[in-house]
């Protein structure tokens, strides 16, 4: 059942049910400090009805959510998106590797 479960959740990923996700971890980490909204809200420097939006829909900008990071001090987390390159192919991979070296030794001609 959890195969099932696992393709489920790439199938039935859109932009949608990522932000509500991203928005039930925020919700949780929360809890965890044992905060209300309001309280959150207050730290993110957030109008509450903004917040209350967020955990509800999943939309907020993206000053808001960096602000909520903050607050709950995870800011890390964010400054790790989109790091991570992608190789398309184990050529990509070695040109990429290749073009560093030349970066550091440098041509002679």
């Amino acid at each position: 059942m959890d195969i099932n479960n696992n393709i489920l959740s790439v199938i039935e990923r859109t932009p949608d049910s990522v932000m509500k996700a991203v928005a039930e971890r925020v919700r949780q980490r929360r809890l965890e400090r044992d905060w209300t909204q309001q309280l959150l809200a207050s730290k993110a420097d957030l109008p509450l009805a903004t917040y209350r939006r967020f955990e509800r829909t999943g939309e907020i900008s993206l000053r808001g959510l960096v602000m909520i990071a903050f607050a709950l001090g995870v800011e890390d987390e964010l400054q790790e998106l989109f790091t991570r390159r992608i190789y398309r192919s184990m050529d990509d991979l070695l040109n990429a590797s290749a073009g560093k070296q030349r970066k550091r030794g440098g041509r002679n001609e």
